[in-house]
């Protein structure tokens, strides 16, 4: 049975693995241009994509790396790589440009759906650091019960995400198209250094170095 040590532990290393205030945001400059009520779209299956991953993972994630003979440092790499492209985008503004040729025309809900599966719910939300935590938080919640438990919180903190990406969008009201143009190049810089990290990590967990 799980002890009280376990679930705060549990929460704990899920809460700062997930880093929703970080997240905030990197969601604001993904979701540039779209109104309150597609922003809250993208936040709510962003997060619940990102929440049936983790959960996934909790249950089945040791296994399903195994049996396809992926490594976390390998998903590690991967997730690093794809998230170094969308900082490429945020820096030399090459979302910018394909969001103003077709700024006449309405956000379609493919195009909505697209940034809640990617970028949003993986890699930043699920990404290697978050799935990585749950499969080995899941090896200390063995029984199907803890498992269960597992999943509450996971569930929690995916609560604790959404919540955060919903107020994100009042800060945009401040920023002004300056403040968004200036954010969206920091955050890039501050996502190609995380991304590269991923990737330093990955290698060194892929070659034990």
């Amino acid at each position: 049975m799980a002890t009280t040590d376990m679930l705060v532990n549990a929460m704990t290393t899920m809460l700062v693995t997930l880093d929703p205030p970080g997240l905030a945001p990197v969601f604001l400059g993904l979701t540039a241009g779209m109104t309150a009520v597609q922003r809250a779209q993208v936040a709510w299956r962003g997060s619940l994509i990102a929440f049936g991953i983790l959960a996934v993972f909790a249950l089945f994630g040791a296994s399903v790396l195994g049996i396809l003979g992926i490594s976390i440092g390998a998903f590690r790499i991967a997730g690093g790589l794809l998230l170094f492209w969308i900082s490429f985008e945020m820096v030399f503004e090459k979302r910018q440009e394909r969001k103003t040729k077709t700024s006449q025309a309405a956000i379609t809900i493919d195009h909505i759906r697209d940034i809640a599966v990617f970028p949003l719910a993986l890699p930043l939300i699920a990404g290697p650091g978050a799935i990585s935590a749950t499969v080995l938080l899941a090896g200390t919640f063995t029984g199907a019960l803890e498992r269960a438990l597992l999943i509450g919180i996971i569930a929690l903190i995916m609560l604790v995400v959404y919540a955060v990406l919903r107020l994100a969008e009042r800060l945009d009201h401040f920023l002004g198209v300056t403040g968004r143009a200036i954010l969206t190049r920091l955050l890039g810089v501050i996502l190609a250094a995380l991304s590269v990290q991923f990737v330093v990590d990955g290698v060194r967990a892929a070659f034990a170095l």
